[in-house]
């Protein structure tokens, strides 16, 4: 009850779900909650300055549960796991992850999840914020193959970071830290079964553990953290700073169904030259054959350092009128900037081209640079 109490300070109501971690997260300093596929994510620690520094110089535990799993299985599974992705999926092998698009039937971009391939008949499609199983369910009406779609019992948790790969060892053992770039195991923690991938929402060194009994959830974070916090580990949060830095595209700042993946340059997620069919193959044709009309850049923002991230689309002017806007924008610590991503026409969108950033009536200038804007190569990430 007393943390029943405690949560209630938080609450938008039961119509939003608490993780198997909320509680966990309260003890450990959580002192504000975001809303992302109907959960409550914790999104401030306190000083997000400093949960970024936590992040590339030792490691976090965030509670990323709300990246909701939907299973595949069936016959058709494999078949039906191609109809609603973009990229080929052909030589994906069990034991491996994907990062993939789902695209509607016009093109846009419904979500852009990691795919875990579990067994030949078996797939999880590990989400973004937005309604990927009710989407799934209404192609399978009409896709006519043998298929069972389900939300299973399954909580991630990130653990990102420099030290990440010692404090997994310490909590797992060896087997788990040999994981390979994008590869996932299975393991049985006390009789909790898990699974631990090499994969993360940072470009950092990490590992995202899914939890696949809920009950434990307040063992497993203790646990963790308990084995982790003489190495540095500390809770915290997915980082903006960081995700910026990297140019991690988050949906519905950065992309939305409105868009396409030329527009996102994910042309690499999109195989139109592969047999087998998609949901949206035809109109992507169409798009790349067109070309499009925006891109999403890198901008370099001047003026004093931004306090947090931005709350609203800032409009992007070029001689007085809107070219585009700004999508998401931070200021940087380690490169001593504001940086920023945004989608621009593409008439504006070359590397070089200054224009004039609208931040709420405060005009600032504004240059399109490279993105990433840190570790282009993510060695950080994939480094053995």
């Amino acid at each position: 009850m007393a943390h029943e109490l405690e949560f209630a300070h938080f609450s938008f109501g039961t119509q939003v779900r608490k993780s198997p971690y909320s509680d966990a997260a309260l003890r450990w300093g959580a002192k504000g909650f975001s809303v992302y596929n109907h959960m409550y994510i914790p999104r401030d620690f306190g000083n997000p300055e400093q949960n970024f520094w936590n992040l590339i110089h030792h490691a976090t535990l965030a509670d990323v549960s709300v990246e909701r799993q939907v299973e595949i299985t069936g016959p058709d599974a494999a078949k039906f796991t191609q109809y609603l992705c973009s990229r080929d999926l052909s030589k994906c092998e069990v034991g491996q992850c994907k990062y993939v698009l789902i695209t509607d039937q016009d093109g846009g971009i419904i979500n852009d999840p990691i795919l875990l391939k579990l067994a030949e008949d078996r797939f999880w499609l590990s989400i973004a914020d937005s309604d990927v199983l009710l989407w799934a369910r209404g192609v399978a009406v009409n896709a006519g193959m043998d298929v069972h779609l389900s939300e299973p019992d399954v909580s991630p948790l990130q653990l990102q970071g420099p030290k990440s790969r010692d404090i997994l060892r310490a909590c797992f053992g060896n087997a788990a830290t040999e994981l390979k770039y994008f590869r996932f195991m299975e393991y049985d923690w006390n009789g909790v079964p898990l699974i631990i991938s090499r994969t993360g929402w940072t470009s950092e060194l990490g590992y995202e553990i899914y939890l696949r009994d809920g009950s434990a959830g307040g063992r497993l974070w203790e646990y963790i953290l308990d084995k982790g916090y003489s190495m540095g580990l500390r809770p915290g949060h997915t980082s903006g700073i960081r995700r910026i830095e990297a140019a991690m595209l988050s949906y519905h700042a950065d992309m939305t169904l409105a868009n396409n993946p030329y527009e996102l340059g994910m042309d690499r997620l999109v195989n139109l030259d592969m047999e087998a069919d998609f949901v949206g193959k035809d109109a992507l044709i169409k798009i790349k054959e067109k070309g499009v009309r925006q891109r999403i850049v890198g901008l370099e923002i001047e003026g004093v350092p931004f306090v947090g991230t931005n709350d609203f689309f800032w409009p992007v002017m070029k001689d007085g009128t809107q070219v585009g806007t700004v999508t998401s924008a931070v200021y940087s610590p380690r490169l001593a900037k504001n940086i920023a991503l945004a989608m621009l026409s593409v008439e504006h969108a070359a590397l070089g081209t200054e224009l004039t950033v609208d931040k709420l009536g405060e005009t600032r200038g504004g240059t399109v640079v490279p993105i990433p804007f840190h570790d282009p190569k993510k060695s950080l990430a994939s480094a053995s």
